[in-house]
């Protein structure tokens, strides 16, 4: 769980797996990044078949307090990315976890509807 994947990772599995050389799989990871980040900052959605979705939604302005003071000022409007993902990302998820807390928490969930 603590392995982060990076641009250098994907790589490197292109490389092996592919048998594309080391540049072709580092320009071909670069290129889906940029289209990719290119699309979200048009506001387009991105939609990865059995993984899942990016999208960026607009925030209004709104109110916001200071915990500590209890002062109101206002919080500006925003764009945040959203990500959602697939039903088979999910349960591949789930599958990776039975048996562990999570297995529990959706058994008791389906026993509730």
């Amino acid at each position: 769980m603590d392995k982060t994947i990076t641009r250098a990772d994907l790589t490197e599995a292109l490389y092996e797996k592919v048998g594309l050389s080391r540049n072709e799989s580092a320009d071909l990871v670069e290129s889906i990044i940029n289209h990719v980040s290119d699309a979200l900052v048009d506001g387009e959605q991105v939609k990865i078949a059995s993984f899942g979705t990016f999208l960026v939604r607009d925030k209004a302005k709104r109110i916001g307090r200071n915990p500590k003071t209890g002062e109101e000022h206002e919080i500006p409007p925003r764009r945040v990315l959203v990500f959602r993902a697939s039903q088979v990302l999910k349960q591949a998820l789930v599958e990776d976890w039975k048996g562990g807390p999570l297995e529990a928490y959706i058994e008791a969930s389906d026993n509730d509807e």
